[in-house]
């Protein structure tokens, strides 16, 4: 059978099709090998407002289905969920400058008192095992509302502890339920966004989510260099107090099954109603039975492309949320830095942050247009890897001479370079990973980048206990070295999924999910 005809029998799977074949994502190469080019099944293909880009996946004509919303519309959610996603990484960071009060209070030495950034760093990839599996069984919506509520909460009880194990209580709970919209961004973005919107939309969740370690260091020092400690926290619970507010004002269920047909889709009576989840809850028999959505987690992980590139993650990702969290014990007594120095020194990740997502924005689309281009319209998943290609030299780059930096006595201004060179680098692979695996299974967006997720996060948690340990045992230039060392090694995973990844998807195939 052709390709056109296949895509003919599978007008609303184009998205599965090109999982296994490769997206299509031009019209002229429909219509270039056809005796007709008026074919009503290609011309009934549905395409941006050029007429030159297929949109995958086809909408339908109903217009409760997400793909249809307003440019507006959209553009809102994603805003929310950025902004939801960007919150849990921006209040775990503040307790890497509130360790230092927090230790003189509570006559505990600031070791200690970094278990409680630790575990938090950990419950914010343990949550989204949670928010994924419940939301293939509740709805996304619903998920996303009452996890937040508990995170406004939790954030509260944060700033208005009277006890490190309180605190400690405190904040792991908060991690994991404000975990929400990071570990199930990609479902929302799945749902409403066309292919070839991915990146540009991954890129800008994935700023927000990059952003937020840096910033909420940065604001945090400049507060407890005049204030007490318990200000950023009560910052913070304003912060999830307003994504709060912006999820009951403007969000809406995104779930979209497209194989049931119009009339037979679950009525949309009442936006509240699906908010707290009734109307999900009625519809249920259309979707997962709870134990098959507990088991799309596992499942997704079974996948050899999946657990790859979960592992090249936490080879390369998890270095920088464990080095974040205890910078401030390096850059303290070795430069002789105040919290208001340290808050200046966080500007550095934040502009490479910028940067990064700047030239993320138009770098992915290229590798698309380019490889559609020189491939007679097709694009493999497996093409997003080239980022890493251009990533990998600031990730190593930039661990190798932080490691000299804080070995040697560097000026400061070459220690804020080097950590800026190894952000820029995360910003540019983490998109490329992301969108990939989307790409390659778009039938569990949820469940592959909760993975993703879980391994940045429990890596960096693992990594904060003996980071300063192993710096003043072995040296920072050998511990650093060490770590740029696994990126460079980490990087052979992504020639291996580029040269071998296809032939796994097909060996293995799609993901057996109930529901997309």
């Amino acid at each position: 059978m052709s390709k056109v005809a296949d895509i003919r029998e599978h007008v609303i799977e184009l998205d599965r099709l090109g999982e296994r074949e490769g997206y299509i994502m031009n019209t002229k190469y429909l219509t270039g090998n056809t005796k007709d080019p008026e074919d009503v099944a290609v011309r009934n293909l549905k395409s941006t407002g050029d007429g030159h880009t297929i949109l995958v996946p086809q909408p339908t004509d109903d217009p409760n289905d997400p793909l249809n919303w307003s440019w507006l519309r959209k553009r809102l959610l994603l805003a929310i969920i950025s902004y939801t996603a960007f919150l849990p990484d921006f209040g775990s960071s503040i307790g890497a400058i509130a360790l230092v009060p927090q230790s003189e209070q509570w006559q505990m030495p600031p070791d200690d008192v970094l278990h409680a950034q630790a575990g938090s760093v950990a419950m914010i990839g343990a949550g989204g095992l949670f928010v994924v599996a419940l939301s293939a069984y509740f709805g996304r919506l619903p998920v996303l509302f009452w996890f937040t509520l508990l995170a406004f909460f939790t954030a509260a009880w944060s700033a208005a502890v009277d006890s490190f194990n309180s605190f400690l209580v405190a904040r792991m709970f908060n991690s994991f339920f404000s975990t929400v919209a990071q570990a199930g961004g990609l479902m929302f973005i799945r749902d409403v966004f066309f292919f070839h919107e991915y990146a540009r939309m991954i890129n800008f969740w994935g700023f927000a989510i990059i952003l937020a370690p840096y910033l909420g260091p940065c604001l945090a020092a400049f507060m407890l260099s005049t204030q007490e400690w318990e200000l950023p926290f009560w910052i913070y619970t304003i912060e999830a107090g307003l994504s709060l507010i912006a999820i009951v004002a403007w969000m809406d269920e995104t779930y979209y099954d497209r194989q049931i047909p119009i009339d037979q889709q679950p009525l949309r009576k009442s936006r509240f109603m699906r908010l707290v989840g009734i109307e999900q809850f009625r519809s249920r028999h259309l979707r997962n039975t709870f134990c098959q959505a507990m088991m799309r987690p596992i499942q997704a992980l079974l996948k050899i492309p999946v657990s790859l590139s979960t592992l090249y993650y936490l080879a390369t990702f998890s270095w920088g949320v464990g080095t974040n969290a205890t910078l401030t014990v390096f850059l303290m007594p070795l430069y002789g830095f105040g919290l208001k120095q340290i808050g200046f020194f966080y500007f550095t990740p934040i502009v490479a942050a910028l940067l990064g997502n700047c030239a993320g924005y138009w770098l992915h689309d290229l590798i698309l247009k380019l490889y559609t281009r020189r491939h007679l319209g097709k694009f493999e998943p497996e093409a997003r890897l080239w980022a890493g290609w251009i990533a990998t030299p600031f990730l190593v780059g930039g661990l190798v001479l932080l490691g000299f930096c804080l070995q040697e006595n560097y000026h400061y201004m070459l220690t804020s370079v080097a950590w800026g060179l190894y952000v820029f680098g995360t910003m540019i692979t983490t998109v490329g990973v992301d969108v990939y695996v989307l790409d390659s299974y778009p039938e569990g967006p949820g469940e592959v980048i909760m993975w993703l997720t879980a391994a940045r996060t429990v890596g960096g948690f693992l990594i904060t206990f003996f980071e300063v340990r192993w710096a003043k045992h072995s040296g920072a230039d050998i511990s650093f070295g060490i770590q740029g060392g696994q990126c460079a090694i980490a990087f052979l995973i992504l020639v291996f999924l580029q040269i071998y990844g296809k032939r796994l998807r097909h060996w293995q195939g799609p993901l057996p999910f109930k529901t997309k």
